[in-house]
């Protein structure tokens, strides 16, 4: 049996960010021969979007939440020289990333681009929208932290999005916040709001993020994320082999190869990953206080360094509705629980 034959099957197109997300679980060290033995074997897998960067996109590369080991350029010539059939992505923030760094994104073959958006600010994202359609690359919109907006919310901000030219909308679960009851509202507002493809990206801090992906699938979404191993920040990410295999019993088609992608699975863990992500009780506390995954490693570092638990510090972030890019305020938090004990 073919385990890769697809029929007349519906189909979900799978987004691999292994490469980009990933990084957040090593400090964005990757260097580029393991970008390109990953890619290599997504290649071969029939994968049909690799996405490579820093874990927080284009330009993101600083001080504040950790350079790269390389430039996005050269991260982008490692992965683009691996990919004959895939198709090669990119993200970006505004605020971090800039135009020309998208220029140069498409110049060195970036074929999928993503801007990003906080969930209920997608009115950022309209001028480099216009940039990557300008520059003939497929341009999508995703908001992040989207467990901070309501469904209607959402829809209104995607559809937002579409107008602005993304040709696919959709939102990531970037605490792992999400029961499946959730995704399925949401997605099915979305889906109802616009005419493009929706995307669903899930986070695993509560050991949902495969179902939750099931849920957006049957809730209308077209476009799921996944990485090999679940390789991304704290508890990971939906995982690529078993989403894959699930899907397979579930009678879609992904056009990826089983076996294929178990074989680059085992390529991500021998090659990119100290450790496999793991679902410890930071990360749930995380997930249910719904802070960005990627705080796990500042918060446990802030929290030893100033003597308070980090479980309580991840639930008073969450009640200040911190978001990626307010790390500094770590430590102000701490600060505060240490003073009011």
């Amino acid at each position: 049996m073919d385990l890769s034959s697809s029929g007349h099957r519906p189909q979900v197109l799978i987004h691999d960010p292994t490469l980009r997300d990933g990084h957040h679980a090593v400090g964005h060290q990757l260097d580029s021969d393991q970008l390109h033995a990953y890619a290599e074997a997504a290649n071969s897998a029939g994968v049909p979007v690799v996405e490579v960067g820093h874990g927080n996109g284009l330009g993101a590369s600083s001080l504040q939440i950790g350079r790269a080991k390389l430039p996005d350029e050269s991260m982008l010539k490692a992965v683009r020289e691996a990919l004959t059939d895939s198709r090669m992505g990119v993200f970006m923030a505004p605020g971090w990333g800039t135009a020309d760094d998208l220029r140069a994104a498409v110049a060195h073959g970036a074929d999928v681009v993503r801007i990003a958006a906080h969930c209920t600010e997608a009115d950022v994202s309209e001028r480099h929208l216009g940039v990557v359609r300008d520059l003939g690359a497929e341009a999508q919109g995703v908001l992040l932290m989207s467990h901070m907006a309501s469904p209607g919310q959402l829809a209104e901000q995607c559809a937002q999005l579409a107008k602005f030219g993304a040709q696919a909308v959709g939102i990531m679960d970037s605490a792992g916040h999400y029961l499946p009851a959730d995704v399925t509202e949401r997605v099915h507002a979305i889906a109802g709001a616009v005419d493009v493809p929706v995307i669903f990206h899930g986070h695993n801090n509560l050991s949902l993020a495969v179902a939750n992906s099931i849920a957006a699938i049957e809730a209308g979404a077209r476009i799921i994320d996944a990485t090999a191993r679940g390789f991304g920040a704290g508890a990971g990410n939906t995982q690529l082999e078993v989403l894959v295999a699930v899907l397979e019993r579930r009678g879609f088609d992904t056009g990826i190869g089983l076996r294929e992608v178990l074989h680059a699975a085992d390529v991500a863990e021998a090659r990119l990953m100290k450790a496999q992500p793991v679902i410890d009780s930071v990360s749930v506390v995380s997930g249910l206080a719904g802070v960005f995954s990627g705080f796990k490693k500042p918060v446990l570092e802030t929290a030893r360094r100033e003597g308070v638990d980090p479980l309580d510090l991840f639930f008073a972030l969450g009640e200040r509705h911190v978001v990626a890019g307010q790390e500094d305020l770590i430590a102000d938090v701490a600060r505060q629980l240490k003073g009011a004990r």
